[in-house]
């Protein structure tokens, strides 16, 4: 549901007047829009954004909230280049193997975007073309940015060398 400070946002106005179940909240700050999504209506909300111009999508990460649930939010940063304007998308999963549609078939930027996103958080995008490690080598065990990852790293001795 759209909060009432927003509903003179032409943006956030017309989402909400397309489908009123797509957006679960959303904010303004520093004059910037952010829209929390739905998850399964993410892809409505690229192609209804790509639809009013919003051409570019710049970003697709992640912030893991451990130990809160839903513990991530995937954020999605598009653009119209055309009226100098931004959009934050963020949309809240949780589980222990999370997992949204990707947006490749929206914004082809996103591949490498969401394999990253998936490399480092261990978010799965559902119908991605091509979901393999992009950051890490191939046999690395685990997502290195969540929170719950071991950071005491392995212990060597040198003495030997």
């Amino acid at each position: 549901m759209l909060p009432e400070n927003l509903k003179d946002n032409p943006v956030a106005a017309s989402l909400e007047q397309a489908d009123p179940g797509m957006l679960a909240g959303g904010n303004t700050d520093h004059n910037e829009l952010t829209l929390e999504v739905v998850p399964e209506k993410i892809l409505d909300v690229l192609r209804a954004l790509k639809g009013q111009k919003f051409e570019r999508l710049s970003t697709v990460t992640a912030v893991d909230r451990y130990p809160m649930e839903p513990r991530f939010e995937v954020v999605y940063q598009v653009q119209s280049v055309s009226r100098n304007l931004y959009v934050r998308l963020k949309c809240r999963i949780g589980g222990e193997k999370p997992e949204i549609d990707s947006a490749t078939a929206v914004y082809a930027s996103a591949n490498w975007y969401e394999r990253e996103t998936w490399d480092l958080f261990g978010v799965v995008f559902k119908n991605h073309p091509n979901l393999t490690r992009i950051m890490m080598p191939d046999h690395w065990e685990g997502h290195p940015l969540r929170r719950d990852y071991p950071v005491h790293g392995h212990k060597y001795s040198y003495q030997n060398e």
